[in-house]
């Protein structure tokens, strides 16, 4: 399994809120407790809310908040994206603002962390290059709303276009990913948004139907 598609799947697993163990983690992944810490250190590093250690266990976290304001995703998301267009500026003092802004944003950020993390909005590990998939959010949540399906092309999957159910938005410090219900493969799938080459909503609605919701997405974490 590549390394990111095992990042993803741990972020998955740690969602449900429960305390992992690493032992139970790599024998779930196929792969050594030596790599879950390792995979451990790089989210973390990476901004996403996990609290936990080795010998503990871990779990993603709540809700971001910033004292003394509680941000919503959306809040979180326009933040974000500023910060990162800001910091590919041409002007090496705006450039400089968005670095100072995004560790004063860090400094207040709620972590329970064992490594350090890297500048909000400039992580240098596995998801760099999360930014990318920002243009595609309005679409998204577009046809979340409107219980829209879309049509996706992710270079280097496969199959490499699918037909999806949108179900829902989240943020995992820096990286956004998008559960929906994949009619392509007839699964669930849990996709990183800054992946998404092209996304284009298609005229077909969709309703819940058995097997095929988030609640039932949800029950599978369990």
């Amino acid at each position: 399994m590549p390394r990111n598609d095992r990042l993803l799947d741990l972020v998955r697993l740690l969602s449900d809120g429960r305390l992992h163990r690493a032992e139970d983690l790599a024998r779930r992944l196929g792969v050594s407790q030596r790599t879950i810490y390792r995979d451990m250190d790089t989210l973390v590093a990476s901004g996403v809310p996990i609290a936990g250690e080795r010998g503990l266990g871990y779990a993603a976290t709540a809700a971001i908040t910033l004292p003394p304001l509680n941000l919503s995703l959306p809040e979180l998301e326009a933040l974000h994206l500023g910060l990162a267009v800001v910091g590919e500026a041409g002007d090496e003092e705006l450039k400089e603002a968005a670095r100072t802004l995004s560790a004063k944003v860090d400094a207040v950020l709620p972590e329970d962390r064992s490594a350090p993390l890297a500048s909000f909005g400039f992580a240098t590990h596995a998801f760099a290059e999360a930014s990318r998939g920002f243009r595609h959010m309005p679409t998204i949540r577009t046809a979340i709303r409107a219980r829209q399906k879309l049509r996706l092309q992710i270079p280097g999957q496969v199959p490499p276009r699918r037909i999806v159910r949108p179900l829902r938005l989240d943020y995992w410090g820096r990286v956004w990913t998008v559960t929906c219900w994949d009619e392509t493969a007839g699964d669930f799938a849990l996709l990183r948004v800054d992946l998404i080459e092209d996304v284009a909503a298609l005229p077909q609605l969709f309703v819940d139907e058995p097997g095929r919701t988030l609640a039932d997405y949800q029950a599978t974490l369990g």
